[in-house]
């Protein structure tokens, strides 16, 4: 849940209510008050406005956000770390 954590940070720096948040992503506070806790995920379209909001970079949050669901994917998984290294040998070797 680093996603969850780094938002949560970045907010409190900018001194940020989560309402104001919630209702700039047109969502109700409790809504995104699980999204801070990690209990809810973001939308991909909502992670790239949070990045605006919060005045941060697109790609750190977009990258914590796909790291938290990669591990929930992987995370009871015995074999999560080979299948992440074959992953990067993919991307490496095929990807962009």
């Amino acid at each position: 849940m680093v996603f969850s954590e780094r938002l949560k940070e970045l907010r409190e720096q900018k001194g940020l209510l989560q309402r104001q948040l919630a209702s700039a992503l047109e969502i109700d506070t409790p809504m995104y008050s699980r999204i801070e806790r990690g209990e809810r995920k973001a939308k991909r379209e909502q992670v790239i406005l949070l990045a605006k909001l919060l005045e941060t970079a697109e790609r750190e949050l977009i990258q914590l956000w796909l790291a938290d669901k990669v591990y929930d994917v992987l995370a009871e998984e015995d074999c999560a770390s080979g299948v992440l290294n074959m992953v990067a040998e993919s991307i490496r070797e095929y990807g962009k």
